[in-house]
């Protein structure tokens, strides 16, 4: 609608008009929440441990309380981050445009799933060549086909028909951030659109929602075999654009409600002993007359919580959690933000600035942390795998990925630029 008003009144002087105006300012490049970097800060630290190969810690981390885990908090602060690269994109310079930056950046997490791939298959291949150890790395993989037969398993690579396991996250941030252009134009048909879409594509993962079967629309990972891809995209984009949406203003921020904190708490502590096995064991050491009541109803619901195509349940326990998180940190992040001078303060204000650096490079420090933490597991071979030996691993690796979201932002920098 024209912002003309109908019937306008007594025209006045341009030149009057401009000479009363003030001086145009610079725009302010817009402040970036400190909660979606300080969370997915947190996932990339998560994500190294749980892929150190026979790492201690990995039974502490969130997959092993409840359905949801690291790889949640990932995908949905990614949608929230790509709410803020790419949004603002579509607006300001057309779906066109838009679209061009989605393949952009499309493009460069292909070749940092190619170069992630080739980096680890050359690394453990380098290490059974010349380790001489008993335990093939290559066979921990299962790389022993593309080695066999390296041709055909280089064109499924590039075309992503093969996918190995500990490979899969990348192909599915891919494929969800091919999706965006879609949802971004159905957008100008409504809101309600997008939304329709984005459950329709999760329901053809999920038609087990909708009574159709426990067989839905899946991506072939390798050849050989009918196995799938671990990710399977069509139903993970769902959360993507959860956290899409939130960002982008689609969604209105949930309301701090004390009965939604309680509800929110309530689910996790019940879900727990149905969506983490180790808690299921926690509870038939102490009382196996409930165990056994809790037993069916794991078994139940299978579908409702499987990881490959995101569950229903591992949504809903991701949003209870997810909302925790929220009213904790506060408006704005106003509650991770330290004040004062105290010494607990400052150690905080430093690791607050160190966990967000870790989550503002967050695709450089998760390749990076995949090839290391192979690396890890190789050490940790070599030792009794003690309890302070293993601290050390993980503090160490943490210490690593650290220096490598420093670096990222350093060289992103350009500081070999002339300052005008």
């Amino acid at each position: 609608m024209s912002s003309v008003a109908p019937f306008p009144g007594p025209q006045k002087d341009p030149s009057a008009a401009n000479r009363a105006a003030p001086p145009p300012q610079a725009a302010k490049p817009p402040v970036r929440d400190p909660r979606l970097d300080f969370y997915r800060g947190i996932a990339m630290f998560i994500i190294l441990a749980a892929h150190i190969p026979g790492n201690r810690w990995t039974g502490w981390i969130p997959a092993r309380f409840g359905f949801s885990d690291a790889t949640e908090i990932f995908v949905f602060c990614s949608g929230m981050a790509s709410a803020i690269a790419f949004g603002g994109s579509f607006a300001r310079q057309g779906w066109g445009l838009g679209t061009a930056r989605v393949l952009f950046r499309c493009w460069q997490v292909f070749w940092a799933h190619i170069g992630l791939f080739v980096f680890i298959a050359v690394s453990v291949a380098a290490i059974d060549l010349y380790g001489g150890f008993e335990k093939s790395y290559v066979n921990s993989l299962n790389l022993g086909h593309f080695f066999k037969d390296p041709m055909t398993q280089l064109v499924g690579l590039f075309t992503l028909t093969y996918v190995p396991n500990y490979f899969d996250i990348l192909p599915m941030y891919l494929v969800v951030l091919m999706l965006m252009p879609l949802m971004m134009g159905l957008e100008k048909i409504g809101l309600w659109a997008v939304a329709m879409a984005s459950v329709l594509i999760w329901l053809t993962a999920n038609p087990y929602m909708i009574g159709l079967g426990p067989d839905g629309l899946s991506l072939p990972a390798e050849p050989w075999s009918e196995r799938e891809w671990f990710f399977n995209p069509f139903g993970w984009q769902l959360l993507f654009f959860t956290g899409f949406a939130f960002m982008k203003g689609w969604l209105p921020k949930p309301p701090v409600s004390k009965l939604l904190i309680v509800l929110a708490a309530a689910f996790l502590i019940l879900s727990a002993p149905y969506g983490s096995w180790k808690v299921f064991t926690w509870v038939k050491s102490a009382s196996p007359e409930l165990a056994d009541l809790i037993l069916p109803g794991r078994d139940a619901i299978g579908e409702w919580r499987e990881k490959t195509d995101f569950g229903l349940l591992r949504y809903a326990h991701f949003l209870a959690l997810a909302y925790l998180g929220w009213v904790a940190a506060g408006e704005g992040g106003k509650r991770l933000i330290a004040s004062g001078s105290s010494a607990a303060a400052r150690i905080w204000s430093v690791l607050l600035q160190v966990i967000t650096k870790v989550g503002q490079q967050s695709l450089a420090v998760f390749v990076f942390s995949m090839a290391l933490a192979r690396f890890i597991g190789f050490a940790l071979d070599q030792t009794d795998r003690a309890v302070m030996t293993t601290a050390f691993a993980n503090l160490f690796g943490f210490f690593l990925i650290i220096g490598c979201a420093y670096g990222a932002a350093w060289f992103k920098s350009q500081p070999w630029r002339a300052k005008k």
